[in-house]
């Protein structure tokens, strides 16, 4: 198995990435808007990669947040709303709150286990700060770690209950960026001191089963990598500090970011200490080149993945997705 999770480039496997991908076997998918078009072709391209890759358990994954990061968008899916809606709550109401994104999460996991779709890139647990890059902005739970925290771990529950595997991002925390990591490489001048209010969500979730890194530098663990292709980030502080032990995968290695080729980005942050990387943009030659340059997984993030996508059987089934969206709403409205 190759450790990449590459993206696919329209509606339905080409020729090419079929035998592309039956030969490097990738530990999973990506989904963007291009390959979301409707719900019976969706469906179909899911089934259709599941039988290709012949595991049930197939990681296809999607940036499904709401508010203005959806992949699965209106009129053919359901809206759903920003984190900041859920922070506004908690100031007034903090189990409301919790309720709220809890009943969110199924509802939101639902729709995307009725479309095939087995990983949500979602709760983000970056913790707001003042005068930061808008890139984060309302996708973040909020400015206070333990709220982030705790609306972070009903996110993630609740998509669990509707049979979705979270991912909790950025890792370490991206809040601080004061630039877009999609265009330009930030960097933290935060001390380590200041950086513990980052890392507490993180700590306090560290069992979630699936995590990705942030294309970040901090000054004060590693001032010449980013914590993606930092091998001092990633053991010291993610698999250290943090106590992370569940699948850590890279944010897209074809960021402008990262300043290297897709491949060597990938080759890098597998070398660090990431378990699989994303390769989203279903460039043929990229991915080619990438799956070239990669090693086989190894045993402990073949584990790892096993162990995230081995979910217990649902709790919550298509029939209630109704009543979620309407108890969540009616909490909402409270703020």
């Amino acid at each position: 198995m190759t450790p990449a999770i590459f993206g696919i480039a329209g509606e339905t496997l080409s020729a090419d990435e079929r035998a592309f991908f039956r030969d490097a076997d990738p530990a999973g998918y990506i989904l963007f808007g291009r390959n979301t078009v409707a719900r019976d072709q969706l469906r179909a391209l899911t089934d259709d990669l599941r039988a290709l890759s012949g595991r049930d358990r197939l990681p296809i994954l999607i940036d499904q947040e709401g508010g203005r990061v959806a992949r699965m968008k209106p009129p053919e899916w359901p809206a759903f709303p920003a984190a900041g809606r859920f922070d506004a709550l908690y100031e007034v109401a903090p189990i409301s709150a919790i309720e709220a994104a809890r009943a969110n999460a199924r509802a939101l996991g639902l729709m995307l286990a009725e479309a095939g779709i087995s990983v949500d890139c979602l709760p983000l647990l970056d913790v707001r700060q003042p005068g930061a890059s808008d890139v984060i902005g309302d996708r973040a739970f909020g400015a206070d770690p333990m709220r982030v925290a705790a609306l972070g771990r009903a996110t993630l529950d609740g998509l669990a209950d509707a049979g979705v595997v979270g991912v909790v991002k950025h890792m370490p925390g991206h809040g601080r960026a004061l630039v877009d990591s999609h265009h330009l490489l930030p960097v933290v001048d935060a001390d380590a001191e200041a950086l513990e209010s980052d890392l507490e969500p993180f700590i306090r979730l560290a069992d979630a089963p699936m995590a990705m890194t942030a294309h970040v530098v901090y000054q004060a663990w590693d001032a010449e990598r980013p914590a993606t292709l930092s091998p001092t980030v990633i053991g010291d502080i993610i698999r250290g500090r943090i106590g992370f032990d569940g699948l850590l995968m890279s944010d897209d290695i074809d960021m402008k970011a990262l300043s290297g080729a897709p491949a060597e980005n990938g080759a890098t942050a597998v070398a660090a200490g990431c378990d699989v990387v994303l390769n989203c943009w279903a460039r043929m030659d990229d991915m080619i080149a990438t799956a070239a340059r990669l090693p086989a997984i190894t045993e402990a993030a073949a584990r790892r993945l096993d162990r995230a996508m081995g979910l217990p059987a649902p709790a919550v089934v298509p029939a209630d997705r109704p009543a979620l969206i309407a108890q969540r709403d009616a909490l909402l409205a409270l703020a």
